[in-house]
């Protein structure tokens, strides 16, 4: 026997429905034996640009480490904040 599916609200705004499945369980909404994979393969991360304000030694440094890696400076600088707030 087939679970009887709930009817999804209308919801006034985006917030209100990420309020909504933030505490409700979409097996009771969907038929999750039909759902399909998807790919998103042009999906982009959003990212916000900022400006950093750094001492010329140190950046000359951070471009050095960057080339012994052959990676764009930017680029280690964003793993390198990663790994830090990472650690905590």
């Amino acid at each position: 026997m087939q679970k009887k599916l709930k009817p999804i609200p209308k919801f006034r705004s985006e917030a209100d429905e990420r309020v909504f499945w933030e505490s409700h369980d979409t097996a009771d909404y969907f038929d999750l034996s039909k759902a399909q994979r998807v790919r998103l393969p042009n999906l982009k991360l959003s990212t916000t640009a900022i400006s950093l304000r750094l001492p010329q030694y140190l950046l000359d440094r951070i471009k050095i480490a960057a080339n012994k890696r052959d990676v764009p400076y930017q680029s280690l600088i964003k793993v390198w904040l990663s790994e830090k707030v990472d650690a905590g």
